[in-house]
Formats: C-alpha cells, sequence, structure tokens
C-alpha cells in the first residue's frame, strides 16, 4: 500500500484502524485511530512517500519504546514496510501546558510540578541516550487521569530533522524555557509556540520575578540557571536534565485528591511563603473570629487564703516524708531488684516504623502471572507521583476474567504489619483487600483486612496480629478510567510495631 492512499479507515498491521487527522506538517501527519485488538485509542503517524527521514524516524521510535517511565509516552510499534511507515504510540488526552497557559494564568507550584516531573522523566532518557530537542509547552500534558506527560520523545527531533552539538545542554535550556512559561506566560524562545513572547530588559529576556509577583526566589533562581545558563544564588548553571530534575527534586508534586468529608480547617495561613511550602491547589481561608466566652470569676485573695494554703503544703511535706522513711525501711529488708517490673510500670505507646520492602512486582496468578511488572517498582519509591497500575478491563469485575489481580511486596523476611498505608487514584469504587503471608503464592496469602468503594490515601489495619514476608494489595473491583476499568496505586507503606 502506498502512502499516499492513506485516510480514514485505512487498516495498518491489521489493527490500527486511522479515524480522524489531528495535524499535518513537512510530509507526517498525526492521526487518531483505533488498536481494534485490544480496542483503545493510540496516536498514528504516518508519512508522505517523499518524506526523506523514513528510517532516522523509525528507528528513534523503536529505541524510544524501550523506555518504561510512565512519564514519557509509550510507543507500541513502528514500521517501514511494503511502502508503508508509521508510527504508533499511546494517546494522549488531557490539558497541555500550552491549553492551561491561554486559559489564564497557572498556579506556581502547579506549573513547577509540572516541569519537575518532565525533568526526571527527560533524565531517565538522556541516561539511555535519547533527546528531546522540542521541548514546548504543547508536548507537556496534565492528563485527564490527573499524571504527566512528555509527548514525543526522540521521534520530534526526527521528524524535524533537529540536530545539537550538546543535546544535554539544548534540553536543559529547554526545560528552563517550560520552566519560564509555566510560571509566566510567556515564552523566551524564538518559535512562535502560541504563547507571547518573553519581555526583554536592555535586550536581555526579563527575569521570572521581573514579569509575575510572586514567583519564589529559588524557581526565579533555578530557571535562570537553565535557561539562561547562568548561576545564580552562588549555585553553577544547570548543563543538563539530571541536574534540572535533582534542583527541582523538592518541588511538591501533583498527587491524587483523596475525598475529605471533615469540615474546613480555620486560621490557615493567607499566602504561600518564598521557598518549597507551596501546596498544589490548595485554598486557604481567612482566620475565623473566635466568638467571646464569659470569663469565669476570679477567686479573691486574702490572709485567710494565704494561710490555709500554708497548712496545706506542711501537711503534704509530712505525709511525703513519713513515706519516704517507710519506703526506705522495706527496701532495707528487700533483695535488690536489678531490672524493673514491667508490669508494674507502664510503656510507653509503640509508634508504627516504616519498612523498605526488598522488590515489588505485579501479580496476577489468575491470569498470566504478572500484571506490569515493570512499572511495579514506582508503587514503592517514595514519589507519589509516579504509579502502578493494572491493565484495563471492559468491567468492574476485572471483565469477568478473574476473581482478582494486585501488587505483591517482598519485605525480605517475615515482618509484623501493623497496617499498610495505600495511596489510590481519585475515581471511587475500588475493593482492595490486605494480604499477608511468608509465600508468594494466592492460597498462602490470609486476607486480613479489606476496603470498599476505596479512593485517595486507605490504611488497611489487620484486625489482629499479623506476620509475614510477603505483602499483597489485592484488587476484586477495579474503579472507572477513561470508559474502562483500572486499578492505580501511587504508593504504598508498610507499617511495623515500632519498639517503646
Amino acid at each position: 500500500m502506498s502512502m499516499s492512499t492513506v485516510e480514514p479507515g485505512t487498516r495498518l498491521a491489521d489493527r490500527f484502524r486511522l479515524e480522524d487527522r489531528v495535524h499535518e506538517s513537512a510530509g507526517a501527519t498525526l492521526w487518531k485511530a483505533l488498536d481494534e485488538i485490544l480496542a483503545r485509542p493510540v496516536a498514528v503517524h504516518t508519512f508522505a512517500p517523499d518524506f526523506p527521514r523514513v528510517t532516522e524516524v523509525v528507528t528513534a521510535a523503536r529505541v524510544a519504546s524501550r523506555l518504561t517511565d510512565p512519564r514519557l509516552t509509550q510507543v507500541f510499534d513502528a514500521a517501514d514496510e511494503d511502502g508503508t511507515a508509521y508510527v504508533v504510540s499511546e494517546w494522549v488526552s488531557g490539558e497541555s501546558l500550552l491549553d492551561l497557559l491561554e486559559s489564564g494564568p497557572v498556579d506556581i507550584a502547579r506549573g513547577a510540578a509540572l516541569v519537575a516531573e518532565a525533568a526526571e522523566a527527560l533524565a531517565h532518557a538522556h541516561a539511555a541516550g535519547l533527546t528531546h530537542l522540542h521541548l514546548t509547552p504543547g508536548r507537556l500534558v496534565w492528563t485527564s487521569g490527573g499524571t504527566v506527560k512528555l509527548l514525543g520523545l526522540a521521534v520530534d527531533a526526527a521528524i524535524l530533522d533537529l540536530h545539537s552539538e550538546d543535546p544535554a545542554r539544548e534540553d536543559a535550556e529547554g526545560l528552563g524555557r517550560l520552566l519560564y512559561a509555566a510560571l509566566t506566560g510567556h515564552w523566551p524562545g524564538e518559535s512562535d509556540c502560541g504563547l507571547p513572547p518573553a519581555p526583554l530588559d536592555d535586550g536581555r529576556v526579563c527575569t521570572p520575578r521581573q514579569v509575575t509577583a510572586g514567583v519564589p526566589g529559588y524557581l526565579d533562581a533555578i530557571t535562570c540557571r537553565a535557561l539562561l545558563q547562568e548561576p545564580r544564588r552562588g549555585q553553577p548553571p544547570l548543563t543538563t536534565p539530571a541536574e534540572v530534575a535533582e534542583a527541582l527534586a523538592e518541588v511538591p508534586r501533583p498527587t491524587p485528591v483523596p475525598v475529605n468529608t471533615a469540615p474546613p480547617a480555620l486560621n490557615l495561613r493567607a499566602e504561600a511563603p518564598d521557598g518549597m511550602g507551596m501546596g498544589m491547589g490548595v485554598t486557604t481561608m481567612p482566620p475565623q473570629r473566635p466568638h467571646p466566652h464569659p470569663q469565669p470569676p476570679r477567686p479573691q485573695g486574702g490572709a485567710a487564703s494565704r494561710i490555709l494554703l500554708t497548712v496545706i503544703v506542711l501537711l503534704v511535706m509530712a505525709a511525703v516524708g513519713v513515706g519516704a522513711w517507710t519506703v526506705g525501711k522495706n527496701l532495707g529488708n528487700t533483695p535488690r531488684v536489678t531490672q524493673p517490673d514491667v508490669a508494674d510500670s507502664p510503656s510507653p505507646t509503640a509508634k508504627p516504623v516504616a519498612v523498605k520492602p526488598v522488590s515489588a512486582t505485579g501479580f496476577d496468578p489468575l491470569g498470566d502471572g504478572s500484571e506490569k511488572p515493570e512499572i511495579a517498582g514506582l508503587a514503592v519509591d517514595g514519589k507519589p507521583s509516579t504509579e502502578w497500575h493494572t491493565d484495563s478491563y471492559l468491567g468492574a469485575d476485572l471483565g469477568g476474567l478473574k476473581d482478582g489481580v494486585g501488587l505483591i511486596l517482598d519485605m525480605g523476611k517475615p515482618v509484623p504489619i501493623a497496617d499498610v498505608v495505600v495511596s489510590l487514584g481519585d475515581s471511587a469504587g475500588a475493593t482492595v483487600q490486605l494480604k499477608v503471608g511468608d509465600a508468594a503464592d494466592l492460597g498462602s496469602l490470609r486476607t486480613v483486612a479489606e476496603a470498599r468503594g476505596a479512593s485517595g490515601t486507605v490504611t488497611l489495619t489487620p484486625s489482629r496480629a499479623t506476620t509475614g514476608q510477603y505483602v499483597l494489595i489485592w484488587f476484586t473491583r477495579l474503579p472507572p478510567y477513561l470508559g474502562k476499568y483500572r486499578g492505580t496505586i501511587y504508593e504504598v507503606t508498610v507499617h511495623s510495631p515500632g519498639s517503646p
């Protein structure tokens, strides 16, 4: 089939049906298509017969497909056979940074968090030898599922024939441009990306704090260190995505927001300080004026009360002295005890401590054995912005294919379990069980806690003392996700009873 015959309804690889032409430029066309086997939307690039860089694009896509960072667009297929060249990748639904900025100013903390996620993802790509070279606000997306996606890794550069003698520095500057745009709504680059250009001062780009009031000093400095490649606040320029990611490491990240039925707290701060303590989308309330309460009458002092107080103090001192003499006499006739009697002195309440698992993996013993094992570690990496998730199913009951699927943690040795805190997605409807045992076998794992209709952060607490080497978070019902059903775990923390 010649690429000149590509039109809506064309099927590629006997499974990808082209539906809507999204964009066309320089011989490359982006389509929204349907994967007829998995019944899911996908993005497909096709190319005109005279497109000169088909080999480079297909090669870049195949290399990019090996990356598993969920913040990077996943490539599903790439081929150049029988006169037909195409690249099939994940279809991402959501709002790009450009969309958000066109609707109005973006919350500073949220914008910084988007770029921080992109920097970490791009640092992983550079470690694997891949670059982007085309970082624009339209390529950074806040998805409808509440996650961050960076589009076009390696493929954009191949399509547009972009090159750089120092790609690490070029992508670091690109991240600086994205951060500048997120903080100011202006674009400091030469190309037209849909935003107004950054204002200049004596021919130099104004800093974010010069453009937008309220930009924290540390974010202003990071932007200049990356975008302008200048030292700021005694810190050197940021010349690689990894350095940008490290500089933004403490920026609060977007997390699923659990449903909160409690009344709003009073006396919250009216504004965030110029530092790292800025929350994501937190609405503060003005301090509430307390209702006046009548004050109790003050006791009247006098000579009589002072005399009475003196008598009481003397009586107490006498009683203490007699008691001490009696105890001393008894101790002289009693053998010395070297350790206190535990039964006679109450121990302080033990505070649970977090126990880090040795490993995590997707657990599907009733299916093909594993479920998304390549991203399982993201649920225990200490970063609430990353996630592990199940496959998508046609029904909340896993499409009737099996009774459950989950994420299993190997603690390395049997440990007592006080509770397990699980951060789920924000769509309600999940039924989650906590199973514990000494073997990674469904029959050996005992259900010790359950949450129904769950979403947000859930604490699963065993009803009695429980010990085991393996901890399983087991979905028996899934919440809705993009027209299907999928379980998501952003973070799992296992607590053991602490020592008093």
